[in-house]
């Protein structure tokens, strides 16, 4: 079945971005789901990809042009608290969250709780009816305890009657898993 929380995402991203959708990669990171959201929306669709750090929009354009998708991606040097002003009222199929820092980059750079719950915010404005949002919080050591436990708080916060917010946990492995997040708007 899946074996971590990334096929886990990508198996809910498969089954609810169509051809033709637009997606936003809130934290492009390494560029590993922009280019598997590229791939979902094919020709017709676009991905806006957002990250603070120049080496994870250089290390995204890289990816993305070795797999001739750069076509369908906009790639935006700016955290993802700022994404409304680059949005406006486009409305998204699907959000991407991965939370803590960037793989073999500084460990002092993260996501923190606060910019993300804007950015949440904003990715919940934004969401198409039957849309997702996906949050991989990866905690633990040196990153992110803090923000993990106030994206989880505040997605008990979500109203129930408008959104459905599941947590995935792989509670038996060691070294603080990361735990997969989802929000889906049904309405």
């Amino acid at each position: 079945m899946f074996q971590n929380a990334v096929e886990l995402s990508h198996f809910y991203l498969q089954n609810t971005v169509k051809p033709g959708a637009f997606c936003v990669d809130a934290t492009c990171g390494n560029g590993k789901d922009t280019v598997f959201l590229a791939s979902l929306v094919k020709e017709n669709g676009h991905v806006f990809a957002f990250d603070i750090q120049k080496a994870a929009i250089e290390n995204t354009r890289a990816v993305l042009e070795k797999s001739g998708l750069s076509e369908r991606v906009k790639l935006i040097l700016d955290g993802h608290e700022n994404m409304a002003s680059y949005l406006g009222e486009k409305r998204a199929d699907a959000f991407v969250f991965n939370l803590g820092y960037l793989p073999k980059g500084d460990h002092i750079i993260k996501t923190q709780g606060s910019t993300t719950v804007a950015a949440l915010d904003t990715a919940l404005s934004l969401l198409k009816p039957n849309g997702i949002i996906i949050i991989s919080i990866y905690h633990g050591g040196d990153s992110g305890f803090s923000e993990r436990d106030t994206v989880l708080q505040y997605l008990q916060s979500l109203d129930p009657h408008e959104y459905h917010a599941v947590i995935h946990s792989y509670t038996n492995q060691p070294n603080f898993p990361p735990i997969l997040a989802l929000i889906c708007r049904h309405l």
